[in-house]
């Protein structure tokens, strides 16, 4: 350890003992180590080339991430993108009675600006927070763990993450669901079968921070003192390994009520769940979504929407997977798309995905997509005449083919 010539100078004179200069110097920065010393970094890195067959690519309805330009995600179509990068890190919680943890995860790249921007936020900064949160657990019963902060919503078969899905593309009831909500969590684990988890958050849809208040003065001005919030509750059934082949099967319920972006009480509703077979490598699943009076910018009043999917995944061998889902979605007019005056939005769409394990730590696949206009309109595709806006070529089917490499580290 080096010391300057002041404190070389005092410890001759016998005022200070160089000793314990080298304790108390050595002490925070071991303290600092031993904070740090269980936190993991890991994230990965998303890419992709996304093409559709046909030209115009102005609309694709029900696309996440992965659509036209006006589409959530931005345009994706007939290019390469980067679409994320996630930079996580994460202390767990031990075994211990009084436990305590953290959780934050930092997103990178266009996906980050259609996720849980703060409302501060200008939406074009390419950076966002996702999980961000204090862990906590109280000795009560079997144990509670806690979250506080911002957290992943209760509710849904598929992730932001799409490494994490069976697909690339994300179904319709993704749209209907919320994705993050800043509040606190409980969860409880009745049994190793059962788990049950409630929380309060400040609005039903995602934002850091955001509040949710009710236009409630003279011409919609808002005038509420305290803001409305956000509550939520889910149960979880693992099947335990006496079920035999069923082992690790697991069913899903929840429900989320608060206010949304529009300012109205928006319920959620969501069953779901995924099922083993006696079939060696095969597994299905199935999803249903209902929302009441989510955010819709044409519908006027009460509006709704419901979606249903269905998943079947097959691992072939230590290389190959494959994975498909069907599934089907109706909703008020403004749900998806704006109609012009008809009465609602009722898509379909059947997506096929081969996962091949070919580098290590890297998820690669492609995946073929067809969506089906079901109401014999014609909402996907179409060219934008830039002096007059209009847009035409509209087509009453969209297919794309996607290729799909993320690196986890």
């Amino acid at each position: 350890m080096k010391f300057n010539k002041w404190t070389l100078a005092l410890a001759a004179g016998g005022v200070v003992s160089l000793g314990s200069i080298a304790q108390a110097d050595e002490k925070p920065m071991s303290q600092v180590l031993t904070a740090v010393s269980s936190t993991t970094l890991s994230g990965y890195v998303d890419t992709s080339a996304i093409w559709k067959f046909g030209t115009g690519n102005e609309n694709m309805p029900g696309r996440a991430f992965d659509g036209g330009p006006n589409n959530l995600g931005g345009n994706k179509l007939d290019g390469f993108n980067l679409n994320v990068v996630e930079l996580q890190l994460e202390k767990p919680l031990s075994e211990d009675q009084w436990a305590s943890g953290y959780r934050v995860q930092l997103l990178l790249g266009p996906d980050a600006n259609f996720y849980n921007l703060s409302p501060a936020s200008l939406g074009s900064s390419d950076l966002s927070v996702k999980d961000a949160y204090v862990a906590l657990r109280v000795p009560a019963g079997n144990g509670i763990d806690f979250k506080v902060g911002s957290f992943a919503t209760v509710i849904g078969y598929e992730s932001f993450e799409s490494y994490l899905n069976p697909n690339y593309s994300r179904s319709f009831g993704w749209q209907l669901e919320p994705t993050q909500h800043t509040g606190a969590l409980a969860s409880y684990k009745v049994t190793d079968a059962v788990s049950l988890s409630a929380g309060v958050a400040n609005t039903w849809n995602a934002g850091i921070n955001a509040r949710a208040n009710r236009p409630t003065g003279p011409g919609g001005a808002n005038v509420a003192k305290e803001s409305e919030k956000t509550y939520m509750a889910s149960v979880s059934v693992t099947a335990p390994e006496s079920w035999g082949f069923l082992k690790d099967s697991a069913w899903y319920f929840g429900v989320i009520d608060g206010l949304a972006g529009n300012s109205k009480d928006t319920t959620s509703v969501y069953a779901g769940g995924s099922l083993h077979t006696p079939v060696e490598g095969l597994s299905v699943g199935g999803a249903f979504d209902y929302r009441f009076n989510g955010p819709n910018g044409v519908t006027v009043g009460n509006n709704w929407a419901w979606a249903i999917a269905g998943y079947a995944s097959f691992q072939a061998n230590e290389k190959w997977k494959f994975n498909v889902r069907g599934d089907y979605t109706e909703g008020s007019d403004g749900t998806f798309y704006d109609r012009i005056g008809l009465n609602q939005n009722r898509l379909g769409a059947l997506t096929l995905t081969a996962d091949y394990a070919l580098w290590a730590n890297v998820i690669s696949r492609a995946e073929l997509r067809w969506d089906h206009s079901m109401s014999g309109d014609k909402p996907y595709g179409g060219t934008v005449n830039p002096a007059t806006g209009a847009v035409t070529g509209l087509q009453h089917n969209a297919v794309t083919l996607a290729l799909n490499l993320i690196y986890k580290f």
